[in-house]
């Protein structure tokens, strides 16, 4: 199963893409964590250990390699390989985290004004389309705030995509336009998961406005200072106070996906 976790900057993207992941992956499941969030905190949420945490170099910062894979012999300035050899990257460059999941860290794909793809992104984005397409493990993919990146070719590899939402106006209408994109680009399961909720009344505004989304609130985790003790430690919630409010909640959305799972591709 391929999870994609998208919304506004500052919602708990990252929160809930790194937790899932540990508990898929303490589940027994096969899981790569991928990190498209240009913040790339990813790795503090999983709980990686601070000495492979250094040495992490983003996929998109790989210059050496990443002209290799897109120059083009004999061709002149400006010409590149739009479809770069990836396959191999995944397993090269991944590094090793807790519960015996694994972290690849591509960076963010930058959209440059003129419109032009230039060769850090083609290469990121052929490479998120291969290993949304055809990787066979859990995947769990931090996107960057926003999906404007996202091809038709990447999103047809996404088999659910939550949405995360926090209780302000702005994030919720970023929410609508990701969740427009996605369906336009052919993605079928979409989730509405609304994050730090302080009280019920916040639940039911935010379903009366996606009341014409089609789209269900799926999940909802309640605010948790928690949480922020644990950031400002650099540890992961599941490790600094697994019975925490929020952490609970992340454990019962994982069970909702591990029961979707099922439903989706094991009957």
């Amino acid at each position: 199963m391929k999870i994609a976790v998208a919304g506004k900057g500052g919602v708990g993207k990252t929160l809930i893409a790194g937790t899932l992941s540990r508990l898929f992956a303490k589940d027994g499941y096969k899981v790569l964590a991928i990190d498209n969030d240009s913040a790339m905190n990813l790795s503090y949420t999983l709980g990686i250990d601070e000495k492979i945490k250094a040495k992490i170099v983003p996929i998109s910062e790989m210059k050496k390699m990443i002209e290799e894979r897109t120059t083009v012999q004999g061709a002149g300035p400006g010409v590149y390989n739009i479809n770069p050899r990836v396959s191999d990257i995944p397993d090269k460059y991944k590094v090793s985290g807790p519960d015996g999941l694994q972290l690849l860290v591509l960076g963010g794909i930058e959209e440059p004004a003129t419109g032009c793809l230039c060769p850090e992104n083609a290469l990121i984005r052929t490479l998120l389309h291969n290993l949304l397409v055809k990787r066979d493990e859990i995947i769990v993919v931090d996107f960057e705030a926003g999906l404007e990146h996202l091809g038709r070719g990447t999103a047809k590899g996404i088999d659910v995509m939550l949405v995360v939402a926090e209780p302000s106006q702005k994030s919720l209408d970023l929410c609508h336009k990701i969740i427009d994109l996605s369906k336009k680009l052919g993605v079928i399961n979409i989730y509405l998961i609304a994050n730090k909720i302080i009280e019920e009344s916040q639940i039911d505004i935010i379903n009366d406005r996606i009341d014409d989304w089609n789209v269900p609130l799926y999940h909802s985790i309640p605010y948790d200072p928690v949480i922020g003790k644990a950031d400002l430690e650099g540890t992961s919630p599941l490790d600094y106070e697994p019975d925490s409010d929020a952490v609970q909640s992340l454990v019962s959305l994982f069970s909702k996906l591990k029961q979707l799972k099922v439903e989706l591709f094991d009957l």
